[in-house]
């Protein structure tokens, strides 16, 4: 397939600006409002272990994940959306969009970290949903990645599950404090988007979910009955 990009223009940059779900609310990073309250969510000390993946320093307190988020937003351009719980408020989690080329129309979402209030859940789901809404309906990007350390099998589960592709994996790229990272890199196209969103969409449907809140049908079982044209 190939398009016609005589018109292409480069797109605007994505911001953090709310974005409001059934089961969360996303809000833009301010390290005063947030800081203490990401690090409760993801457990204290025990965030450096669900953080491991990101190969940061190690981080003693609240004040230290603040500052690593400030100074990703000051010199490499992040733009964090923290996941809050949209009837208490409560914080449960958060994601970047970075390496944002407008250019281009590519952008990836990374530093993604899901506290336990979260982990698992709809809003999870929901939130990169909104989160991708933006990208390709809000700023008509063209291409949208998800990188991970290639050992971390989770974060594979959660890309493929959401609907983006593998392409493959880059060796030795980068030394990290726990060593050598291989990058797996996946992505999403805006000619994927429709079937995407479709499937996310019906899959949050409050139908979807029984009495004691679990799924009747998977993310993927619905996206593949999409492609087939059986939903």
């Amino acid at each position: 397939m190939i398009d016609d990009l005589s018109q292409w223009t480069p797109r605007p940059t994505p911001t953090n600006a709310e974005m409001t779900g059934r089961t969360v609310r996303i809000v833009p990073f301010e390290r005063a409002a947030h800081e203490d309250a990401l690090w409760r969510a993801f457990g204290g000390p025990a965030t450096n272990d669900l953080l491991y993946h990101f190969g940061w320093p190690h981080m003693a307190c609240a004040a230290d994940l603040g500052a690593r988020l400030a100074d990703l937003r000051a010199n490499a351009g992040f733009v964090t959306c923290v996941f809050v719980h949209p009837a208490t408020g409560r914080v449960m989690g958060m994601a970047s969009y970075m390496r944002i080329d407008e250019t281009n129309g590519v952008c990836e979402v990374g530093c993604v970290a899901h506290g336990a209030a979260m982990a698992r859940s709809p809003a999870s789901t929901e939130a990169h949903y909104l989160m991708a809404r933006r990208i390709f309906d809000e700023l008509d990007y063209r291409r949208y990645e998800w990188k991970l350390n290639n050992a971390n099998a989770p974060s594979h589960r959660a890309a493929r599950r959401f609907g983006f592709t593998f392409e493959g994996v880059f060796r030795q790229l980068e030394v990290k404090p726990y060593g050598n990272r291989d990058t797996a890199w996946y992505s999403m196209l805006d000619r994927q988007w429709p079937v995407a969103r479709a499937a996310f969409e019906r899959w949050l449907e409050p139908g979807n979910f029984d009495s004691a809140g679990r799924q009747r049908r998977t993310l993927e079982s619905i996206r593949r009955d999409i492609h087939a044209g059986q939903a």
